[in-house]
């Protein structure tokens, strides 16, 4: 007997033993034929509707919701079985039956999982939600409002994620929730301040270790995301750029605008920024990650910097030690639920797009008013810059070449992915901390090459962030963070090519200045603020960023010497090729072996 037979077959006076066996068969049955599995998805569901919602006669009861609505889910993970639930009448059904058995909360859930992965496998599904006849999207906030464990808030973070996923399909939605008070919430704040105290709470569960915590705030990060992203585009909101005051807007880029409606969101991301447990030995994983995104969204300016960098004094010359992640915070191993598919938002190019916009920012516009959120004791530089450090010790360690086949192997270790997707939006975030504030760009670059650096040897040889930022800076395999980086320190040395030079030496940086525009090594000049000097006073080659050896007239050089000269000089070469600032053509190693005369 088929599956759609075996529950036609049940009646309401049927066993209830029955009833269940049968359900729980349905649930664990692998996928079946197409008119069977959209005929039962439909039988079901009508049963749950008269069973729960009108009260009438059904083969089903209340206590029957939970492996019903098991069931509709394993049903509703394959593409025809989600075309049945993502029609008006049964999506609205599902919502409707998630608030009526909010008393058994596992039901309840249940129905959520259906929508959310209706939502997943069908894009119209996601504006039918939305639409006046079900306005499912303001019963999720609802539901997100009221929420009280990690799992509740992860469902209904999941569907509203999805819903706003794309501003052309809810513009009118994430306008409504961001501008409307919501009279069942202390102080009638709107989403942005729902959104913050369950941040809040997630924080702590995460810090105690509760199951889901992790999971539910990703996808709440990722709602957040959205309405950070997409809101300033609709809704008439303030230039962050002098230069784009004059420009036409008829494509807005992320961070080019703000609307202070958004700015309750801060202090709790900062929160999540500084206090989060972190993973090891790679801390960039999500939540992490995600509150970094939402981050790279928010102005940093004088009116947030408090929030932003703490109110205390803060030394220049003390450098942020990386903290370890397994001393700091225990990592939690990542959760999973049911084996939902996760969404992969199209973050990738919201973040290119964010590194045109820190290229051409400069400073931010001072007039904003004043926030009223309180200020905040951490310095996110420090957690930042120490993130940072962390992270590449892990991926690059020692002096390790960026593009050595290693590292995309251990990048694949923590999924699919690449050191592009994984570092740049950190870096980001710290070239946003560089324009936007003047103290922090200063101790930023202080940590890097502070006045007492070693520059006996190599800068780019050395095991520290300092060597492994200019490594990245002739990478081949890793071309947007190798584009970051060297924005990052463009952005630490005031934007200025000579300021640039002097700190990290001309052939270090002559690729990514040669894509600037300069073409040659910047005039030295004492106004630069670079150090033409080592602190004990030796003076510094401007090309390698090294000490300047006092040259000696007719050195006699053994064949040993003269060769590993020849290589040092073969390798500069080729890092200027590869970087773009020598072409082929012009490499005297690459002409001599075309023409014969190098064996």
């Amino acid at each position: 007997m088929s599956l759609l037979q075996a529950y036609s077959s049940l009646s309401s006076s049927s066993q209830r033993a029955t009833i269940s066996h049968t359900l729980q068969s349905i649930a664990g049955a692998p996928p079946i034929d197409s008119p069977s599995c959209k005929a039962l998805i439909q039988l079901i569901l009508d049963d749950l509707q008269a069973a729960i919602i009108d009260d009438s006669s059904s083969r089903l009861t209340r206590a029957d919701a939970l492996s019903a609505l098991s069931a509709v889910k394993g049903l509703g993970r394959i593409p025809h079985g989600a075309q049945v639930l993502a029609t008006v009448p049964n999506l609205k059904r599902l919502i409707t039956l998630a608030v009526k058995l909010e008393a058994a909360p596992d039901a309840s859930n249940e129905a959520l999982k259906c929508v959310a992965n209706t939502l997943l496998l069908s894009e119209p599904a996601r504006t039918r939600l939305l639409s006046q006849d079900i306005d499912g999207g303001n019963i999720c906030v609802d539901l997100l409002q009221k929420s009280t464990t990690p799992e509740n808030t992860f469902l209904s973070s999941r569907i509203l994620f999805l819903c706003t996923a794309s501003p052309q399909q809810s513009a009118s939605f994430i306008e409504s929730i961001v501008e409307t008070n919501r009279t069942h919430f202390p102080g009638n704040g709107t989403i942005i301040d729902v959104i913050a105290l369950k941040l809040d709470d997630l924080i702590a569960s995460m810090q105690a270790g509760v199951k889901m915590s992790r999971d539910a705030m990703t996808d709440l990060l990722k709602l957040t995301f959205n309405l950070l992203v997409h809101y300033p585009k609709l809704a008439p909101s303030e230039v962050q750029s002098p230069a784009l005051a004059c420009s036409p807007h008829d494509q807005k880029v992320m961070g080019d605008f703000w609307n202070s409606r958004l700015d309750g969101i801060l202090p709790t991301l900062v929160r999540a920024f500084q206090t989060i447990p972190l993973s090891s030995p790679n801390p960039l994983t999500s939540p992490l990650t995600h509150i970094i995104h939402s981050l790279i969204t928010i102005p940093v300016d004088v009116s947030s910097r408090a929030i932003w960098f703490g109110t205390r004094p803060h030394s220049h010359s003390s450098t942020p030690q990386p903290s370890s992640p397994e001393s700091a915070t225990p990592p939690l191993a990542s959760s999973s639920h049911d084996n939902q598919p996760t969404p992969k938002e199209p973050k990738a190019r919201h973040i290119e797009r964010a590194i045109s916009s820190v290229i051409s920012a400069g400073r931010r516009s001072l007039c904003r008013s004043s926030r009223s959120t309180s200020p905040s004791t951490a310095d996110c530089a420090s957690r930042a810059y120490e993130l940072l450090d962390t992270t590449l010790s892990h991926f690059l360690p020692g002096d390790i070449d960026p593009d050595d086949p290693a590292v995309r192997d251990l990048c694949k270790i923590d999924g699919d992915t690449s050191l592009d997707e994984i570092v740049c939006p950190l870096v980001i975030l710290i070239t946003r901390f560089c324009l936007g504030d003047d103290d922090a760009k200063t101790r930023i670059r202080q940590w890097l090459v502070p006045e007492n650096l070693d520059r006996t040897h190599p800068l780019e040889k050395r095991g520290d962030l300092l060597g492994r930022c200019l490594r990245l800076l002739a990478s081949v395999y890793h071309s947007r963070l190798k584009d970051s980086t060297g924005e990052m320190l463009y952005a630490m040395c005031d934007s200025n090519a000579t300021t640039l030079a002097g700190y990290f030496g001309y052939g270090n940086v002559a690729g990514f200045l040669f894509h600037k525009g300069v073409v040659s090594a910047p005039p030295v000049s004492a106004a630069s603020g670079a150090p033409p000097t080592t602190a004990s006073g030796l003076p510094i080659n401007p090309i390698t960023g090294t000490v300047e050896h006092p040259s000696e007239n007719n050195i006699d050089m053994t064949d040993e010497e003269k060769e590993h000269e020849a290589e040092k000089l073969f390798v500069l070469f080729d890092r200027l090729e590869k970087t773009g600032a020598l072409p082929p053509s012009q490499n005297p190693y690459r002409k001599a072996f075309q023409e014969g005369k190098m064996g």
